[in-house]
């Protein structure tokens, strides 16, 4: 790989990572209903 696309690589990870900080935040933002609601589903 050459280091420019090593670069936009890099960057398209980085902006892959920022995507999935924000959906976790979003996620948390809802409160335990998200979370909650998965995990006493899987206790029944």
């Amino acid at each position: 790989m050459s280091g420019r696309e090593d670069k936009a690589f890099k960057q398209k990870q980085k902006e892959e990572q920022k995507k999935l900080e924000e959906l976790k935040a979003k996620a948390a933002g809802k409160g335990p209903l998200a979370t909650g609601g998965i995990k006493k589903s899987g206790k029944k």
